[in-house]
């Protein structure tokens, strides 16, 4: 009897906890003591694909109907991108060593870090066909742009940087992206 009692106790108390669990969106917006207030605003079809609980991991293969195609690099060399991220491209292709415009490079302060920054967002503005990359290589953040196969190519480039303002730009040789066709 006492089995009987426990049992019908815990799925009473299982029950009232599924139809008391909230979804995400509202769990987020509970007031709790001491901490912030949370407002969520979207439309329905984000709160749908947010709160619905997903049953498996979505399927990855591809049906033989479906043609997977690669990109492939432009005759003009130009740089084939694909942007994730408005900010971001990814760069697919071989390396080979080449040359690299360097417009600014820092120390290693988070002040340096955004000057970089800063650095390469303009560069994207100035020269929006061609890559700019922003890292840190120790002990330094550096702002580089290009790849450029020949030292001419990037001297070019690097005269249009100096005649920006840039005077301390600089060619600097390394590893470089390259697209063959």
């Amino acid at each position: 009897m006492r089995r009987l009692a426990l049992i019908l106790t815990l799925c009473a108390g299982c029950c009232l906890a599924a139809s008391a669990q909230t979804t995400f969106t509202e769990q987020l917006q509970q007031s709790k003591a001491g901490e912030g207030k949370v407002t969520i605003t979207q439309d329905k079809s984000i709160d749908q694909l947010v709160n619905t609980p997903t049953t498996s991991a979505p399927s990855r293969s591809v049906s033989p109907s479906q043609t997977v195609t690669t990109p492939t690099p432009n005759d003009d060399m130009t740089p084939d991108t694909t942007s994730l991220d408005p900010h971001k491209k990814v760069m697919k292709g071989q390396k080979a060593n080449g040359f690299r415009v360097q417009v600014f490079a820092g120390g290693n302060s988070r002040n340096d870090r955004l000057r970089a920054e800063r650095t390469g967002e303009e560069m994207k503005t100035l020269f929006p066909y061609e890559p700019v990359y922003v890292h840190f290589y120790s002990p330094r953040w550096v702002c580089r742009i290009g790849n450029y196969r020949t030292y001419e190519e990037a001297h070019e480039v690097l005269n249009k940087v100096k005649q920006l303002g840039y005077m301390s730009a600089v060619i600097v040789k390394g590893k470089i992206t390259v697209f063959y066709p």
